[in-house]
């Protein structure tokens, strides 16, 4: 079993829908954060230690993550998924990117 972290900002939107869509996949666990302050669930230093795979949605994610939590990062793989803060939770469109950037990442 492969524990799988999703992360963006605010855990509102993206990291949300990831979340949900990828919850049956076989062979791994899955969770979601937000990186900022006032996040619906905040990313935890136990939350990236438990992970073995991260996923961020920008490039802005993971310098924040590798900044704010180093002494937490060991060997997680983190994967920036390029996905802009522009689609709503479950939007189709979010949900056939995530379904293509995501799933050759994870156990089959």
């Amino acid at each position: 079993m492969r524990n799988v972290l999703f992360i963006c900002s605010q855990n509102r939107l993206r990291s949300p829908t990831a979340e949900q869509i990828f919850a049956s996949h076989p062979g791994i666990e899955c969770t979601s954060a937000g990186l900022n302050h006032d996040a619906e669930n905040p990313v935890t230093g136990e939350l990236v230690e438990w992970a073995d795979i991260v996923f961020v949605m920008e490039k802005a994610h993971r310098n924040k993550l590798t900044s704010k939590f180093k002494k937490h990062i060991k060997d997680q793989r983190i994967i920036c998924l390029d996905i802009p803060d522009e689609y709503e939770f479950m939007d189709p469109v979010l949900i056939k990117l995530l379904k293509a950037k995501v799933t050759r990442h994870l156990p089959s």
